[in-house]
């Protein structure tokens, strides 16, 4: 069976078994509502040559095995669901830890810039002796936050430090997001945006892509 078009687009035949599968999953996690898109069948290809570590077909679509996930889209496409479902696929000790980034960024105001050092180490205290994966949901969705009045950017912050692990230890992070480059560029910076560029594969629902919310 044809694994990849001319395009390079993935086709979905090679994990055709695994639709089922996760859909059934869904519903448990979700709610009786909860199906997999059809329209959405090349983007899910590649997160599960991405999640069951299948080297060749992850080449063939693009995909680094060693970098993170950066899965971006409109609002109500799918991205928390699908990063939440294909977890799942990992054995318990590789399950990344999931924060949005609001709660992120009001751990901060309660607590400042110990948070920082939390997630962007990746260690707990008294708890895991290597630094963790961890995914961020909703990129942009935080807003800047004081603590003691001292203004700070706090994903940006994160995500500087996590990329100094990435760069060590081969630390990953993940993250969703519906903001475009050009935005997360005036959000975080361009020192931010670079390291992004190295720490993540960017895998994107069209734009035409509906809010299945609805």
């Amino acid at each position: 069976m044809q694994s990849c078009s001319e395009t390079g687009e993935p086709a979905a035949g090679p994990y055709d078994g695994w639709l089922p599968v996760l859909e059934r999953q869904g519903k448990k996690l979700f709610g009786a509502h909860f199906r997999l898109y059809t329209e959405d069948q090349a983007l899910q290809a590649r997160l599960l040559a991405y999640f069951l570590q299948d080297r060749e077909r992850a080449r063939q679509y693009g995909v680094s095995l060693r970098k993170g996930l950066l899965l971006s889209g409109p609002v109500g496409c799918g991205k928390t669901s699908l990063m939440t479902l294909l977890r799942l696929l990992l054995s318990p000790g590789e399950r990344y830890r999931t924060r949005s980034c609001r709660q992120v960024s009001f751990e901060f105001q309660r607590e400042g810039f110990e948070v920082i050092r939390r997630y962007g180490e990746g260690y707990l205290p008294g708890g895991s002796p290597r630094p963790l994966t961890y995914f961020f949901d909703d990129l942009g969705t935080e807003s800047r936050q004081k603590h003691y009045g001292n203004d700070c950017n706090v994903m940006g912050e994160i995500l500087l430090s996590r990329y100094d692990l990435f760069v060590s230890t081969g630390l990953k992070t993940h993250l969703t997001t519906n903001l475009t480059s050009a935005e997360i560029e005036q959000f975080y910076g361009t020192r931010v945006r670079s390291r992004m560029r190295e720490m993540f594969n960017l895998i994107s629902f069209g734009k035409e892509a509906r809010d299945k919310r609805v």
